[in-house]
């Protein structure tokens, strides 16, 4: 199974994005394309249907030894064995609303969202196994919410020491300012879930990355 430092292109099976698609079929274009590992995101769905996809999903993703990253349910993640799962801060960390959040370790490897400095330097002291930086773009996968900029993404460069993915509206046409900016793994939703040849998309990101090796 690949390593999350040796990961780049971290691609999605979402749900949004589907369109009739099967899950397992879109999973399959992925690891046929390059990435490097999958995110099954379903924010619509019941914690069930999430199952049943990811039972058909890990079949793939283990074939290719790609890790399969569950968004939101950590105990499902843990149930069927999945190699991460994937939470926003509000879901970790505690709050006033939900002073204890139910995290049984061990259990899967553990992915945080950030949008802010501050954010990341939690979930590093946290020991995230990985942060994702974003939304650096606006994007309809986290309508309303603003973009941090490319300056963000600058800021994790200098200073975060885990690995970390630029996540938000990143396309073709804008990878490159991401890269100069400093990432070096991005992740990519809509960009890959909408174009007509899902595994050729994932082969011109990796290209772009290519240019780009991990230290």
């Amino acid at each position: 199974m690949k390593p999350i430092v040796d990961c780049q292109l971290y691609a999605f099976v979402d749900g949004a994005y589907l369109n009739g698609r099967p899950p397992d079929e879109i999973a399959r274009q992925l690891c046929d394309g390059g990435a490097d590992i999958i995110q099954l995101r379903a924010k619509d769905w019941s914690e069930n249907e999430v199952r049943e996809a990811a039972k058909t999903i890990l079949p793939v993703t283990r074939e290719a030894e790609i890790p399969l990253v569950i968004n939101d349910y950590w105990s499902l993640a843990s149930e069927l064995g999945a190699e991460f799962c994937h939470l926003g801060q509000e879901d970790f960390f505690e709050t006033e609303d939900d002073p204890n959040p139910e995290l049984a370790f061990p259990g899967p490897q553990l992915g945080l969202s950030s949008h802010a400095p501050e954010q990341a330097q939690a979930a590093m002291e946290a020991d995230a196994d990985y942060v994702a930086v974003g939304p650096v773009f606006e994007t309809s996968t986290k309508p309303g919410r603003a973009a941090v900029t490319l300056d963000y993404v600058r800021w994790a460069a200098e200073n975060m020491d885990c690995p970390w993915f630029a996540i938000g509206g990143i396309t073709l046409e804008n990878i490159d300012e991401v890269l100069e900016a400093g990432a070096r793994r991005v992740c990519v939703v809509s960009a890959i879930l909408n174009s007509r040849d899902v595994a050729r998309t994932c082969q011109q990101f990796r290209e772009r990355l290519a240019s780009v090796p991990l230290d």
